[in-house]
């Protein structure tokens, strides 16, 4: 009867060791709904920028730190946190813990990165080096495509043991082995235009071409662009002269308190709008145009506080700024750093491909070029004209003054002023020795600089643009697939051309990404092939220095003991936020219980 009595409790209620089984499973469903709270915490913090430990976080502080607080919160309102109480030796909160649930989560996004690579089978890096503190961090992205779109994202952030180029690219290596890639196909690299960088013989662009043959280089066109404005404002002194101006103007407001209150009363006295002086960049001359728009709408308010300020700086500033050739400087920016500001933001998009980089610029320069001309010059002058006039600033100086020519240099050729002012108070003047050479000079700076790649290249990626005139020309395709060893079939690319013909009367085919969605891979292998290599090559390196300017956030100098791999997993995290959110708890979960052996059991069975 005992026996019976047993079995019957087995059939009813299951074994022992079913029973076991079944409240150890419940055990493990509890602590990883309790972990769930804590990589919730962890990605939210790491998401914000937030720091997550405090300064002291012993029982009697009243200050336990974001990720102990935040803990602590969501008990007040969660039920769950209120009825479980963890083991005290596991509780998982311990900054241990924490830098563990940190690293989960910035390889489960690095591992999606990495599968979409190999299954891409092509990607280009991108890479840029800052000063951190006393430490110099190198950032490591790549470009490639993934279900039908560009993708850009930040793989690592490491530190750089040395300056020169075999340093640079052995940690640039070294990423791409540490992550499983080094053996996919490189199409592209793109740094800044630093000789260390571009150097063609001893540049990292060279020595990294050493493993991976095809990776063509591609100095990035937005670090291009503003190279060219910084050597047209060298290359014209009166350019300069204006810039170091608003600079001066600018730190004299900023500096003093009593003189910004002095300036916002004058504002509100004309009538103005309240908006402030726009600070100088030197690495981002986009900045240049918010910084003389400022000036121009503020220049009444400018003007009548530095009349009304009695000291040799203000009065040395009011003189400079009350010129007419000032005036006309700042129109002449204005007009022309309009016409490329859109072409800098364009640049700054992830998804930017190279031909309509090409095609934007070639638009820009045709721009240029199509403002030379008096019609254009004279049109300028008036607006500078009536701009002055309206504020009451002088046509022409009063007193003109020739300074004395220095001897010495009588037989030398300068590129800066040696002491001669010239009077450029009429309009053919200022058209002389201003607008003509500020424009030519752009124009040669930007046919110059932006034709540094490869033309058979460029030609081959421009016949994969359907805005193009040479759309789908396979002499021009054929080079660009010789370079990547890719056999291209010339009956794909005719039955492509009827294809797209065929679809362009209903649906408008605007881009590189267009085309490479509508064809189908299975039916145009080797073009679709050529048409993602396309894509995947880089315009730019914005990538880069948008880490750096989320790493100014997070390494701030009350974090400044943090590690390396902190460092870089937080990084990783907070650049990366959209693809943070993409994955699930239990995903990291499964990742911190397989990291090393638990104390308890955190997996459960499949």
């Amino acid at each position: 009867m005992l026996s019976w009595n047993g079995y019957e409790a087995s059939a009813a209620h299951g074994s022992v060791v079913e029973q076991l089984d079944s409240a150890n499973e419940k055990e493990i469903k509890e602590r990883r709904e309790y972990l769930s709270r804590v990589v919730a915490v962890t990605k939210f913090l790491g998401k914000q920028n937030i720091p997550f430990r405090g300064h002291d976080e012993g029982i009697s502080s009243d200050n336990h730190g974001n990720f102990l607080e935040c803990i602590n919160l969501l008990k007040e309102f969660d039920p769950f946190l209120q009825s479980y109480s963890a083991p005290s030796h596991c509780t998982y909160l311990s900054p241990s813990s924490q830098n563990e649930v940190i690293q989960c989560c910035a390889q489960e996004m690095a591992a999606t990165i990495v599968r979409e690579i190999k299954e891409a089978g092509m990607f280009s890096v991108m890479a840029d080096e800052a000063r951190d503190g006393s430490t110099e961090q190198l950032a490591v992205c790549v470009r490639y495509v993934a279900e039908g779109s560009v993708k850009e994202h930040l793989l690592a952030m490491t530190e750089l043991k040395g300056f020169d180029a075999e340093s640079v690219t052995a940690a640039i290596e070294e990423q791409l082995r540490l992550n499983g890639i080094d053996h996919v196909k490189v199409v592209a690299q793109a740094y800044d235009g630093a000789s260390v960088m571009s150097g063609p013989v001893g540049g990292v662009q060279a020595k990294f071409r050493e493993n991976h043959p095809m990776a063509i280089y591609v100095h990035c066109y937005a670090h291009q662009l503003n190279l060219v404005l910084c050597y047209t404002c060298q290359a014209i002194p009166e350019a300069k002269d204006l810039f170091d101006l608003l600079q001066s103007v600018y730190t004299f407001f900023s500096v003093s308190l009593v003189n910004h209150h002095k300036f916002k009363e004058t504002q509100k006295q004309l009538g103005l709008q309240p908006s402030e002086l726009v600070q100088l960049s030197k690495t981002r001359w986009s900045c240049q145009l918010r910084s003389v728009n400022g000036m121009i709408d503020n220049l009444p308010a400018v003007l009548q506080c530095l009349s009304s300020i009695n000291n040799p700086m203000a009065v040395g500033l009011h003189v400079k700024l009350a010129r007419f050739s000032t005036v006309y400087l700042l129109m002449m920016f204005k007009t022309f750093l309009s016409v490329t500001e859109n072409l800098h933001k364009y640049l700054q998009s992830q998804t930017v491909d190279l031909a309509k980089a090409e095609e934007y610029k070639c638009a820009v320069c045709a721009t240029l070029k199509d403002m030379r001309s008096d019609e254009k010059a004279a049109e300028l002058y008036d607006r500078a004209k009536a701009y002055c006039a309206a504020n009451q600033i002088p046509e022409s100086c009063a007193v003109t003054r020739q300074r004395q020519k220095q001897k010495r240099m009588e037989d030398y050729v300068v590129d800066s002023s040696c002491g001669v002012v010239s009077d450029l108070g009429d309009a053919e003047k200022l058209k002389t020795n201003l607008y003509l050479p500020c424009l030519d000079r752009m124009v040669a700076e930007m046919d110059q600089r932006f034709s540094s790649l490869n033309s058979q290249v460029l030609k081959g990626v421009q016949a994969c643009n359907p805005g193009s005139d040479n759309f789908l020309f396979e002499e021009d395709l054929r080079g660009l697939a010789d370079h990547y060893n890719v056999d291209l079939k010339p009956e794909e690319v005719l039955v492509a051309k009827n294809y797209l013909a065929r679809k362009q009367e209903s649906l408008p085919i605007a881009d590189m990404q267009s085309v490479f969605s509508l064809l189908d891979q299975v039916m145009f292998p080797t073009l679709t092939r050529v048409i993602q290599i396309s894509l995947t090559i880089p315009v730019s390196s914005c990538t880069c220095e948008r880490t750096f300017s989320v790493l100014r956030r997070l390494h701030t100098w009350l974090r400044s003991t943090m590690g390396q791999d902190r460092l870089h997993h937080l990084a990783i995290m907070s650049v990366e936020r959209e693809e943070l959110s993409k994955f699930s708890h239990s995903q990291v979960i499964d990742h911190f219980a397989k990291m090393k052996t638990r104390r308890y059991s955190l997996l459960l069975r499949k």
